[in-house]
Formats: structure tokens, sequence, C-alpha cells
């Protein structure tokens, strides 16, 4: 297959997943060579390599093309088009949107509803109260409060694959490698004003003109280090968030300031692309990258408000690609989702060491998130397993199916109502996937697994919708120190 050069620019009909001979094989590890997940499974490690010297010589990459019109995930979801009575649960409007909710609330876990888009697959959210966001390959950011269209705003700049909100700021990762930050107004909160990117205009010019500030980042070419030269994989902020961390497709983490937006660092921080950031406890920082790792970063201050991370602690080293990252609610356990379908944590009682595995999928984990004492994990298997850490280990509460592609992103919050209480909180999951829908599940913390919805209940939230634990699906038991 034909190697294609990383320049990290948009392209709707080109994969963004590489797989390696080092490694276990794309085919292998999906069992279907026609899917797409956003997240590098490895990257070209030698631009400008001949093609000839390719033939004999083991390449470390090679991409692997998806056509989103003969993917299996393109054919109608019998979710996706809920109805009551054989009447759709809302009309679909000039919006490419619509909006399925159930108005009825129960008290158990299941699927509250979907927002469908007629085109455009789903690469990022983010939630905060009733307000969510949604990020797709379209040209445009989405906001909903309360499980309904609030608003929009366009990119200009196609995929959108990472969003954070810090105050009345919303910070966009994007594919062409730039961060776009953006401003709510405070007389409408419906328009969104772009305000800036990161690195700024200014920086930028300025940086240019000292040779100094150029790094090689392949083989004849450079660049200035403060810019991102590939794709944004993911945002994350630090504990006071005076700090936002980017990690890139072009195996840097770096750090910017949020009160004026100036990149304080550059860090190459893998051998390969990193694909998930996420900050933690105590100043640190963890890395995931497509070459197997997980990398512990120590924040140090310096005089004058500088920062300089410093490598702590290598976490994981494996052959398959590190996908996704989370740090539970408490700031206790650090958790990791991989290519191979298994996810790993480390509890920081123990000085972050490797605390078991939680074996729920069947294909690779694509994203995690937290919540209260649940963990979530979304996977290329199109299901969405719900964890409640227990003692040293883990049980699975349930498995929330529905969608019919891989579950791309993930965002919790907690519930507030009538039906969360001290000792029965409630969570609300948001999951967007492949197949072009965002999902909405209530998760009960404690009866997830056993709640049933009352009779009469709709089509769209029979409980066959949420498979229990059970030795034929995902094992109930707790799991050991050593995963076992």
């Amino acid at each position: 297959m034909k190697k294609n050069s990383r320049t990290g620019k948009e392209d709707h009909m080109a994969t963004e997943t590489s797989s390696t001979t080092r490694r276990q094989t794309f085919g292998n590890m999906l069992q279907s060579d026609s899917q797409e997940y956003s997240f590098r499974l490895s990257s070209a490690a030698a631009d400008g390599i001949p093609e000839s010297q390719d033939k004999s010589t083991p390449s470390r990459t090679s991409d692997i093309s998806s056509t989103y019109g003969t993917a299996p995930w393109e054919s109608p979801s019998p979710y996706s088009t809920p109805t009551w009575g054989g009447q759709p649960l809302s009309p679909i409007s000039k919006s490419p949107w619509s909006s399925h909710i159930n108005e009825n609330s129960y008290s158990y876990t299941g699927l509250m509803g979907s927002l469908v888009r007629e085109e455009g697959h789903i690469y990022s959210l983010a939630a905060s109260g009733d307000l969510l966001y949604t990020g797709s390959d379209s040209k445009n950011i989405r906001v909903w409060k309360n499980q309904k269209e609030f608003a929009g705003f366009k990119c200009n700049s196609g995929l959108v694959k990472a969003i954070i909100m810090a105050g009345d700021r919303i910070f966009s990762g994007h594919q062409d490698g730039k961060i776009r930050v953006w401003m709510v107004s405070r007389k409408d909160p419906s328009i969104h004003k772009r305000i800036g990117s990161l690195p700024t205009l200014r920086d930028t010019i300025k940086s240019s003109l000292n040779p100094k500030n150029y790094v090689e980042i392949r083989r004849h070419r450079n660049s200035i280090w403060i810019k991102h030269v590939d794709a944004i994989s993911s945002l994350s902020l630090s504990e006071d968030k005076s700090l936002l961390y980017s990690g890139s497709w072009d195996k840097t983490l770096k750090v910017w300031r949020v009160a004026d937006s100036k990149c304080l660092e550059s860090i190459n921080a893998h051998d390969d692309a990193v694909n998930s950031v996420v900050s933690g406890f105590d100043g640190l920082v963890f890395t995931g990258s497509a070459d197997g790792t997980v990398k512990v970063w120590r924040r140090e201050m310096l005089v004058k408000g500088g920062t300089k991370h410093v490598l702590s602690q290598t976490l994981l080293k494996q052959d398959c690609a590190v996908t996704s990252l989370a740090v539970d609610a408490s700031a206790t356990v650090v958790y990791s989702g991989s290519s191979d379908g298994l996810v790993n944590f480390w509890e920081r009682g123990k000085s972050l060491s490797h605390g078991g595995v939680l074996r729920g999928h069947k294909l690779a984990v694509l994203c995690l998130a937290t919540a209260g004492s649940l963990v979530f994990s979304g996977s290329a298997d199109t299901n969405i397993c719900v964890w409640r850490k227990e003692g040293d280990g883990h049980i699975c509460l349930a498995v929330l199916s529905g969608h019919s592609g891989p579950v791309k992103c993930l965002a919790a919050e907690e519930e507030k109502g009538e039906y969360s209480s001290e000792f029965d909180r409630h969570y609300v999951v948001y999951s967007g996937s492949l197949d072009k829908s965002v999902k909405i599940w209530r998760v009960s913390a404690l009866t997830a697994a056993g709640m049933q919805p009352p009779p009469g209940t709709p089509p769209l939230f029979q409980p066959e919708m949420i498979r229990s634990a059970s030795p034929t699906n995902i094992s109930a038991r707790s799991f050991s120190q050593q995963g076992t």
C-alpha cells in the first residue's frame, strides 16, 4: 500500500489511522479493514525513505483508507430514529440535527434519547451543567442545552478532534494542528465569537524572526517550536485552570498559559503520535501514545511564572497503541485504554502502581470518561462499559448498547434532580459515535445492572439495550490487582 505523508491536512475520505508491522496488524485487531477510528496506531518514523527501500525493509506505517459510504455503521440503526406510537418523537427541522428525547423520566440505567445528524461523524464532546458541545467532521460545533439544540458556530477548519471548556471560553483542537479559542457572549449566551487561536498570530510572527526558534520536525523540514505541525488529538486543563495542555500527532506535548495564550513549553514527549493527554493530581500530567507508552510528567515552577515539565515515570510500555486516558473524579486512579480492547489502571495511593486490567471489550477502546465512582469506556465494538471501583478492583455494572458504529467520545455529568440522591447518584452520559449520532444515557451508580424500566416503557427504552454483566458477556466479578 502506498504510504502517504503525515501533513495533517483535512481529507474526509482518507483515514486517520495507521498500522505497523512491529505491532498487531490493524486487520487482525479490528477484524475488519473498512473501519476508521480517528486515533493514530503508528506514524511515519522516517519520512523520505525511498519506496524501493520500503519493499525490502518493513515499514513502521501504512495508511488504511476507508470510504464512509461502505462502512458497516452507515446502515440505519434501529435506535437512531426512535418513535412513539409510530410517530417521530420530534420533527426534523431545517437543522441537519434532529433531537429524539423521551419526555418521561425513569429511575433506571438506560437510553434517554438521541441527537442524530444527517451527515457528519462525531469526534469530540464536552459537557458542563446543562450544556453539551459536539464536534464533528463538519465545519460546525453544535451547542445543546437540556438536550435541545441551542446554538452553533462555524470553525472553517473541518474536523474538530477535541473540545474543552474553561469558564466563558471554549478551546477546540483541530485536524489542521491549530487550537481555536471561542468566547460566549455575555449578552446572548447563544452567540459564540472566535477570539483567537494558539499560537497567536503575533507570537507566530515574532517567533519566526528568530532562527533559534526553529526545530526539525522531519527530514529537510523545520518549523517554529510553538506550532503543532499535525492534528491536535487531545486537550486538558491543569488543576488550577491556568494551563492548557495539548497533545498532537506530531509527537509533542505543548503547554499554554491560559491568561495570555503564550506557549510556555514544547516537549518531545513520545516516539510516536500522542493520542491522549490528561492533567491529573499533584502537578502531574499523563500522556498516552501510539508508541504504546503512558508517561507521567511532573510540573516544576520556574522564576518569572515559567514552567518546566520533567519525565517522572513511565507507567506502561506495550506493543499496541494507547488510545485514551482518564483520571477519576476523586483523583486517585489513572485509567488507560488501548487498541487491544483493554483498560489498565494505576492507583495514586500506591505511588501509581499498576492496579489491574479491565477486560470488557472485543475491539479497541477509543475513549474513557469518569464521573463519581464510575468509569465509562467506549469502544470500536460499538458498546460502552460501565465500571465501578470497589476495593482494589472494579465490577462491570452494565454494557450500554445502541450505537451502530464505533464510540469515539464520551462525556459524563452528575444528574441533578429527584432521582439522584446521596445513596444512589445518577449520571447523564453522552456518547458520540461514527454512526453520526450522540446518544444520551442515564446511569445509576448502584443499580446499573439490576433496575428494570417500569411497565409500558416505549420500545426505545426496553431493557434488552442494557445487557447486564454475565459470564457470557462481561464478568461482573471484581478484577484482582493482577487483572486476572
